[in-house]
């Protein structure tokens, strides 16, 4: 049952048999989801949580999924929104400005403890926080997730050409980090 595309997952969980459909939609991308969240949040806990609230949202809305869009890029733009919203939400609670919460995950990946990159990785982390937010959903999209800008284009509603343009920007930044440390 693991082979089953999407629109064979879409129509089992509409014809009858969702939590087993659902189940299979979570095995299927529950992993890049959680490492796209983790990329942006840094934090394994966090992570865990806004995944979580992500595949609640889509149990809450697959029904409404009329399948217009891939699954993995509703999936997506589904994490992305729940992702930044958690970081929004966690810099009003503490009242700081938004460098101080980048800061504040940058100092979170030196002490995680399920880090496992070595410092190559984590200089390169860093220096993807230092990028605007969006810059740095781009970066991770394209450089991590091996995404296409199309598929980019649908998660966050951004011409293409804009974003090969943010793309290359960031990278021109990430290398300009590497290069000063």
């Amino acid at each position: 049952m693991d082979h089953l595309d999407d629109k064979e997952l879409l129509d089992m969980f509409k014809s009858g048999n969702p939590d087993y459909a659902f189940n299979l939609i979570m095995r299927k991308y529950q992993q890049n989801i959680y490492w796209h969240v983790r990329r942006l949040l840094i934090d394994h806990d966090d992570s865990n949580d806004v995944v979580q609230n992500v595949f609640l949202k889509v149990w809450e809305n697959l029904d409404d999924f009329r399948g217009d869009a891939k699954m993995y890029t509703w999936l997506y733009r589904i994490a992305t929104n729940e992702a930044l919203s958690f970081l929004k939400k966690k810099q009003k609670r503490f009242f700081i400005p938004l460098v101080d919460v980048e800061e504040s995950l940058a100092n979170k990946l030196e002490s995680d403890q399920y880090f496992k990159g070595d410092e190559i990785q984590k200089k390169l982390q860093k220096a993807i926080l230092k990028l605007p937010e969006k810059q740095r959903i781009i970066f991770n999209l394209r450089y991590f997730d091996e995404m296409k800008y199309d598929d980019m284009s649908e998660i966050l509603g951004t011409s293409t050409g804009a974003l090969k343009a943010s793309y290359h920007i960031a990278a021109k930044k990430i290398e300009e980090f590497l290069k000063s440390g």
